[in-house]
């Protein structure tokens, strides 16, 4: 196969590939959102053979010869070519190792666990999802093994989601951020500050949702390419540049669980949004990894949503949506309100301070579980005994304890890392980011747009083209430095409490 054949096969698969990707998110998104709760029986039938379809195009002799031929020309393709055929040869790879059969199966399995895991959520039951969670187990050991024998399994799966990372250099990473924090999360406890009046709601559903589409706003979202949806646990999904769904959960006790939800997801979608036009409907056009993806999301979550800038345009919106119950707040009260720091249950709600050590303990049970020294039924106890050791909190129910997360139930373990090292790139970004553009001043004013722009130049525009070995050290200015973040969250919170 010559080059110019290859490279014309390559733009051939490219075409279907997404095709298929895009029919498999859509029917996805549709089954978490708006589907019939039954409806994942006959779901699974359709994404098995769309799957199915999608393996046999890549995994075959053609495909194989394709890639070789273009990997061995690297100087006769251009970086964007040869980038596509970096990253499709990694899926071939990985598609091989397993038979198709194998690997529809394992597609059929993760529909149903997720369906499994909505009920067993509902009735805080994890004798119902457990079941599950040991095939799931059992695969990704599988999978780790035929991929590389020669790695702990667990480390296969962390560069799944996050390329170099491993537990050599995640356990040292993580222990700064317990030895840094806990003390200081232990002082700000001792110094607990009662929840404002105004927080207590109630706060119409109706409402938050008008109060959701200003937020969008305010974060410079498009609706014309991108939707806000329902669902049990919020996420993103995106077809393309002009197709990202965003979800969310309404609480009427708490406008603040949804518009973070809303602004962490339009942090994943202005990513996505943002992708150069000339790497649509390819295999760059999304994030390049899942930690690059949460620094965005967990940027716009709290280093720009949870500051004080953001108090000045925020405070407005929520007087004209919810005039009532804002009234007299001002914002410096705001401020302290939505930086009120205590350990707690639920990750996604958890305060800027303690957030990274829920992460921590998943880190921790997801290491045991996958070497098998934690079984399946045994994770409620050990998860409710880290929580109670490392945050100091009684866990009441598995709904609010080990059923938390849906991550585990589509095989998403090695991924809960990526929160806490978005966490920890966004802090270096924002010390890049502050050389050159007046953080606080744009957003003080209501325009987040010199913000989003700064990282569409170093990080959005790229999508996938770039490896996250040569993107982060230059929008952090040098490599991930553990301190930094801890350095930051005890500068904000001491002064917040005084401490």
């Amino acid at each position: 196969m010559t080059l110019n054949e290859a490279i014309e096969k390559l733009n051939e698969l490219e075409k279907s590939t997404y095709a298929l990707n895009h029919a498999l998110s859509i029917l996805s998104v549709d089954g978490d959102t708006v589907a019939p709760k039954n409806s994942w029986k006959g779901r699974g039938k359709a994404m098995a053979y769309l799957t199915e379809l999608a393996y046999k195009q890549l995994v075959n002799p053609e495909t194989g010869e394709m890639l070789d031929t273009i990997l061995q020309h690297r100087e006769g393709t251009d970086e964007v070519t040869f980038r596509k055929a970096e990253l499709l040869k990694e899926n071939y790879d990985e598609y091989n190792i397993l038979p198709m059969e194998e690997f529809v199966a394992y597609q059929e399995l993760t529909n149903e666990s997720g369906a499994v895991w909505h009920d067993a959520k509902e009735k805080s039951d994890w004798e119902m999802f457990a079941p599950y969670l040991e095939k799931l187990v059992a695969f990704r050991r599988r999978f780790a093994s035929l991929k590389d024998p020669s790695k702990p399994a667990y480390d296969v799966l962390l560069d799944q989601f996050e390329k170099g990372a491993s537990m050599e250099s995640l356990d040292p990473f993580f222990r700064t951020l317990r030895e840094e924090l806990s003390p200081v999360i232990l002082e700000v406890a001792a110094r607990e500050k009662p929840v404002p009046a105004f927080m207590k709601g109630p706060w119409a559903v109706s409402g938050q949702r008008l109060f959701s589409r200003k937020i969008m706003a305010l974060e410079g979202i498009d609706p014309l390419n991108c939707t806000l949806g329902e669902t049990e646990h919020p996420f993103t999904d995106s077809t393309n540049k002009w197709d990202v769904r965003i979800t969310t959960h309404y609480y009427e006790n708490d406008p603040f669980s949804s518009m973070y939800s809303v602004i962490h997801e339009g942090g994943h979608a202005l990513y996505e949004l943002d992708v150069r036009d000339d790497l649509q409907f390819t295999n760059l056009a999304g994030g390049v990894s899942m930690g690059v993806h949460e620094s965005q999301s967990r940027f716009y979550e709290n280093i720009i949503g949870r500051s004080r800038a953001f108090c000045t345009p925020l405070l407005k919106i929520m007087k004209e949506v919810f005039p009532e119950q804002m009234k007299g707040v001002t914002e410096e009260e705001l401020y302290s309100a939505i930086n009120l720091s205590k350990p707690s249950l639920i990750r996604t709600e958890a305060d800027e301070l303690t957030y990274s050590l829920h992460v921590m303990i998943r880190y921790e049970l997801e290491k045991a579980m996958i070497a098998g020294d934690l079984k399946v039924a045994d994770i409620p106890g050990e998860w409710n005994r880290l929580y109670k050791e490392v945050l100091g909190v009684d866990v009441p129910d598995n709904k609010r304890g080990c059923l938390q997360d849906s991550h585990w139930s589509f095989g998403g373990i090695g991924y809960f890392p990526s929160y806490a090292l978005g966490s920890a790139y966004g802090v270096q970004m924002l010390h890049e980011m502050e050389k050159t553009v007046d953080v606080r001043g744009t957003v003080a004013k209501g325009d987040l747009s010199p913000v989003t722009a700064w990282l569409t130049e170093k990080i959005h525009q790229y999508g996938s083209l770039k490896k996250p070995a040569d993107l982060l050290p230059a929008a952090m200015g040098g490599p991930l430095d553990a301190k930094v973040y801890t350095d930051y969250l005890k500068k904000k919170f001491g002064e917040l409490y005084k401490l």
